[in-house]
């Protein structure tokens, strides 16, 4: 696929096999929560009939593949693998109804769920460092519009997986946080399911005690927070050095006065994963850490 076939690609198309759905729309638009951070006002505007996206609260706008560039945070080529992996239903622009979308999103079929064991995901485990805590995860192998694909499986607490490889980012079901509960009262929220096996691969060496953890899965899940965070004395972030992991932290603490933003560990990368990916710890860094 190159980028004029990828962006012939309905956007509705491409922001539904990522779990995003209309807050609102008719024929000649839809509305869309920020795809890149957290809002409770729709400022994610599409143009149905240029197929160009525009965010209002930002500034910015482009076709597929810019907004595909900037999700990922990768390469053209990268949104290209990416996209070839996805099984589109067509290189030409359709028009399609919001349930006809649906439709396409919810059908497919999980055909295997097992412990991780295809040597491709185990490599990319491997690429990533986390290899030793596939435990948390699964391979999962499904079928989507007529095509089989397999993945890095995430379970949410709504049953879906968020599914990861070399080429694809998607949720299958329906998208939601990940908790996991070990009766602590301190909790650590994490973006994502990386960053969060990231941390269990150093946590002892961080000298950290197991919490309560959850994972969001999208920065615009953390909405769904607000009950979550009650009854915790002690609350720590881990999210990305960007710009919606800035609004995220400051909305948490705008209403948890017992919040930690823990990112000085990884102040200089874009992420947790990313960090352990790049660079280890210095002692200077690790004793700072240490002592919060």
């Amino acid at each position: 696929m190159n980028c004029k076939q990828f962006n012939s690609i309905p956007l509705e198309e491409v922001l539904l096999s990522l779990g995003h759905l209309p807050t609102k729309q008719n024929e000649k638009e839809a509305w869309y929560l920020n795809p890149f951070a957290s809002e409770s006002q729709a400022s994610f505007k599409i143009n149905k009939s240029l197929n160009y996206w525009y965010l209002f609260s930002e500034g910015v706008g482009g076709n597929n593949t810019d907004f595909m560039k900037r999700y990922l945070n990768t390469s053209v080529n990268e949104v290209l693998l990416w996209a070839d992996g996805q099984g589109f239903s067509s290189f030409q622009h359709q028009k399609n109804s919001n349930e006809q979308l649906e439709d396409q999103i919810k059908n497919y079929e999980i055909i295997d769920v097992k412990q991780i064991q295809h040597p491709a995901l185990m490599e990319y485990l491997k690429s990533r460092r986390v290899e030793a805590q596939s435990g948390f995860l699964k391979e999962l192998h499904y079928r989507m519009n007529d095509k089989n694909y397999f993945g890095i499986g995430f379970r949410n607490d709504s049953g879906g997986y968020e599914i990861r490889n070399k080429y694809s980012k998607i949720c299958l079901g329906k998208k939601d946080i990940s908790s996991l509960k070990n009766g602590s009262d301190s909790l650590r929220i994490f973006e994502g399911f990386f960053d969060f096996i990231s941390f269990k691969n150093v946590e002892s060496f961080l000298e950290k005690k197991s919490s309560d953890y959850i994972i969001l899965n999208s920065v615009s899940m953390i909405s769904n927070l607000k009950n979550s965070l009650l009854n915790y004395d002690k609350i720590e972030l881990y999210f990305d050095n960007d710009q919606a992991g800035n609004r995220a932290v400051e909305m948490i603490k705008n209403e948890n006065q017992n919040t930690e933003d823990c990112r000085v560990l990884y102040s200089d990368f874009k992420d947790l994963n990313d960090w352990l990916i790049h660079k280890n710890p210095s002692n200077e860094r690790l004793m700072i850490y240490r002592r919060r």
